[in-house]
């Protein structure tokens, strides 16, 4: 897969060109306006909680992929909510997001339950997670990396040994953490909220997880990415196991979206090209 330099608005960092995981309470919010694109018939064949609404979950707050927003119409901000705004406007369906979290997300048993039809939480394609989710195409790349408060001792994954390091549980933060920090003490958290507040306490002395999440740590100031690493991680959206016919709409949508340049414009929004 083709990758270019990209920076994140206001930052000088990195990123992987888009084509590529977030704490949870129950709140909900509901976008009123159904937009125009696919007819209510095509929309009234896919499998959904309600009909004639799409109703997505998210683990928030993962900015910039979900944030809260109480100004906004869904009550919710972030790369992720505008691309699923986009779909459920072209598929014209009413658009209701719910904040869960991520370990039920990713594993597929907030689907299972009938909670939401599509999962929007910057989740990463595995061929694990793909036993117990249908997966869209994927539509962001991303890396990891190593966040550190600014003058640490620690300048890499090889200076880990002995030392704390935060990450969010049900991660492929996690995963690379526990195969490549050896040495380090791993402590799982259920949020980035939950694992950024320990760092600035001081209870962990580094963050590894995805790298436009620890971006905007860095943005925020007083903490540094010392390390990235290509993991060759590709963010899709998810629906119930076998839900086909709605991953196939979802992947319609993006396709227009990346043909007509709305995917464009809405990734410019948070990310830019250098």
């Amino acid at each position: 897969m083709m990758k270019r330099s990209l920076v994140a608005v206001a930052s000088a960092a990195l990123l992987c060109l888009p084509l590529a995981a977030c704490g949870g309470s129950d709140d909900t919010a509901s976008d009123s306006g159904s937009g125009s694109g696919a007819s209510s018939g095509a929309s009234s064949s896919l499998d959904l909680v309600k009909s004639g609404t799409l109703t997505v979950c998210s683990d928030v707050p993962y900015a910039p992929f979900e944030d809260f927003d109480k100004s906004s119409a869904t009550g919710f901000k972030g790369f992720d909510v505008d691309i699923v705004s986009q779909i459920a406007k072209g598929l014209g369906l009413k658009l209701v997001i719910s904040d869960q979290d991520f370990d039920g997300l990713q594993s597929g048993l907030t689907l299972n339950a009938g909670t939401c039809d599509l999962v929007a939480s910057a989740l990463t394609i595995t061929d694990d997670r793909k036993k117990n989710l249908e997966f869209s195409e994927g539509y962001y790349d991303s890396e990891q990396s190593l966040l550190v408060p600014d003058g640490s001792s620690i300048t890499s994954i090889d200076d880990l040994d002995g030392k704390k390091v935060g990450v969010q549980q049900g991660t492929t933060g996690k995963d690379y953490a526990t195969e490549h920090a050896s040495g380090a003490s791993i402590v799982s958290f259920p949020s980035d909220a939950e694992e950024f507040s320990a760092l600035k306490a001081g209870q962990v002395d580094a963050l590894l997880q995805d790298l436009p999440v620890n971006l905007t740590h860095q943005q925020a100031g007083g903490y540094q990415i010392v390390q990235k690493f290509d993991t060759n991680e590709e963010y899709g959206l998810a629906a119930k196991k076998g839900n086909t016919a709605l991953i196939d709409a979802v992947d319609e949508q993006l396709d227009a979206m990346k043909s007509d340049g709305t995917y464009k414009k809405l990734y410019n929004t948070y990310f830019k090209v250098s």
